[in-house]
């Protein structure tokens, strides 16, 4: 399963800054609209405030207008005249002609009527004097407050009114004495409540006690809703259709008893139209604002990140090895002198990369001439003794013939040696051929045989002269050299060393083991590196690392392992072609 690549530190930084300013703008947004619409409710309120002032101002106005046409018809000798005769037509035609007087304004809307101490009319003056009572209760229940001028509402066979009480009086010889009342006042319909909504500005206006609707200017079904549900005065109301913003007033009678409510009720539909567009406008700005906000953080990120990048793609150039690399020093800050670190950090290990390099040269040259030395010294010393023994001693032909051959055998080595030396110093490889594996191990075996005899170490060899495949004979020769020698270096007092070999699949594996102490875990992952030895009192390990290096360059391995009897056991795979396998199988 390929494992998942983690986020960028560009993608995280910006992710967090993308979530703090979602959240910010988001919650600046909701207080924002929640401001709005607090605002838009308190315009509201504040419209139904001036509303109702100006609905008590109209009404006080038109109320100290009737009282002064009142009060002004009172005051007149001609008029109490003609009230003290009590006599209908008179009081109709004086009264008539000081109305006509009253401007059109008032007569549109206002009534006046003249009645006796009991409320009864006398004389009606108005537009449309048909719809007028006949009586005035209220002129009995308000005679207690005579003789001042007496104000407020009254209802009248479901119809309200609002009217002006002035008493009229006059001397006699019993004294003063009521004559007539004069009543002035409007009759509070639907007309009146719509001229009052467009005084107002558009509030709209409802009328009622009870279940009884005196004038609306609103239509049936709406006022209905309201007037059945008797909502309170606070907070947002509705008629099912649309949402108002309620005002509610106390209708006081001549008493101070209430008789009736009036609701100005301020319409929130136009302020919800408005607050949805304003919310579209905010939400369009809010997303706007996000994503530019968004961008913006984005190209600071990816600035603020670029040096970091930088950095990080130095890191892995400098763990390729590639201590050439440098980042570019932008700035003073903190990310420019930490690149500026890091350049210095590369040139020193550059340096100390260099001198090491330096060391491990000279190092390596003076390791490889000891190990060449120490290879040299056995042949050199068999050259060196048997050309002493030719000057030193008389010997007979058979003897010469036989110091001849291990002069020989010494110096095939020595050249052996120094070519296989070449060819690895060169990169270079020696041809192939065809070679029986029994004759390159039998070889080897008669190089050290000597050697082995005098350490009293027998030669075991077990190999089928039927295997046969490719190889560098003189390099193969000499890995299985360097592995009988150094069996033997380990067994001074005597053992065995047994070269087996057996076929498995398409290749040959050859097994080297020994009876010495064997190799200890520890050394066993090092032993084929240069210049490891173990268990040698001379050399630096240089021969295992050549030998397998032979071994790969024939496409095969060398590996190390502990033998059956607790010595060193190394073992050889070759690979031979597969007709030369199945031969060797059906042999």
């Amino acid at each position: 399963m390929k494992s998942r690549r983690p986020p960028r530190l560009l993608w995280k930084i910006w992710l967090s800054a993308s979530v703090v300013l979602t959240v910010m703008f988001g919650v600046t947004g909701v207080i924002l609209q929640r401001q709005v619409f607090e605002t838009t409710n308190r315009s509201l309120q504040d419209e139904v405030k001036a509303s109702f002032a100006a609905y008590e101002s109209l009404w006080k106005a038109r109320s100290e207008t009737l009282s002064t046409v009142a009060s002004v018809l009172s005051s007149m000798p001609d008029v109490r005249a003609a009230f003290g005769t009590r006599h209908r037509a008179t009081i109709q035609d004086t009264a008539g002609e000081i109305w006509l007087k009253i401007s059109d304004e008032i007569r549109e809307t206002a009534f006046f009527v003249v009645t006796d101490p009991e409320g009864n009319n006398v004389v009606a003056l108005a537009k449309d004097t048909g719809g007028l009572p006949s009586s005035w209760p209220a002129v009995k229940t308000a005679r207690s407050m005579f003789p001042k001028q007496v104000s407020g509402f009254t209802t009248i066979d479901d119809r309200l009114y609002q009217v002006v009480l002035n008493p009229v009086y006059v001397d006699s010889g019993r004294g003063t004495a009521l004559i007539v009342v004069l009543v002035a006042g409007y009759h509070v319909n639907h007309l009146v409540a719509q001229r009052l909504k467009v005084s107002t500005g558009g509030s709209d206006f409802l009328f009622f006690s009870g279940d009884r609707v005196f004038a609306s200017t609103l239509n049936d079904r709406a006022t209905r809703v309201l007037i059945s549900n008797q909502l309170a005065s606070d907070g947002l109301i509705s008629d099912d259709v649309s949402e108002y913003l309620p005002l509610l007033r106390e209708l006081v009678a001549f008493d101070g008893r209430p008789i009736g409510r009036l609701y100005i009720l301020r319409g929130f539909d136009a302020a919800r139209d408005r607050l949805g567009d304003l919310q579209r406008n905010l939400i369009v700005m809010w997303a706007a604002a996000l994503a530019a906000g968004l961008l913006l953080s984005y190209l600071l990120v990816r600035r603020i990140v670029r040096p970091i990048d930088a950095l990080d793609r130095a890191a892995l150039e400098v763990a390729r090895q590639n201590y050439d690399f440098r980042v570019p020093e932008a700035g003073q800050d903190e990310l420019g002198r930490l690149s500026a670190t890091f350049n210095a950090m590369c040139a020193s290990i550059q340096d100390a990369r260099q001198e090491l390099i330096r060391q491990e040269r000279i190092s390596t040259v003076g390791r490889m001439a000891t190990s060449i030395v120490h290879d040299l010294r056995n042949p050199l010393a068999a050259i060196y003794g048997g050309a002493e023994m030719l000057v030193d001693t008389d010997l007979s032909p058979p003897q010469t013939r036989r110091l001849a051959a291990n002069i020989y055998q010494a110096s095939r080595r020595i050249q052996a040696m120094l070519h296989d030396l070449m060819q690895l110093a060169r990169g270079r490889t020696g041809e192939k051929e065809a070679c029986r594996l029994q004759e390159v191990v039998t070889a080897a075996v008669d190089s050290l045989r000597e050697k082995a005899d005098l350490q009293a170490v027998k030669l075991k060899v077990d190999v089928s002269g039927d295997i046969e495949l490719p190889m560098d004979r003189s390099r193969m020769e000499r890995v299985f050299l360097n592995l009988i020698d150094n069996a033997l270096e380990v067994q001074p007092g005597g053992g065995e060393v047994r070269i087996s070999a057996k076929l498995v699949d398409h290749a040959v594996e050859i097994d080297v083991e020994d009876c010495g102490p064997g190799i200890s875990a520890e050394i066993r992952g090092q032993l084929f590196q240069p210049f490891v030895t173990h268990g040698k009192k001379t050399g630096l390990g240089l021969g295992l690392a050549l030998s397998r290096q032979t071994v790969l360059d024939h496409g095969g391995d060398m590996w190390a392992g502990a033998g059956s009897s607790g010595g060193a056991r190394f073992q050889i795979r070759l690979p031979i072609p597969a007709a030369v396998a199945e031969l060797a199988h059906a042999n």
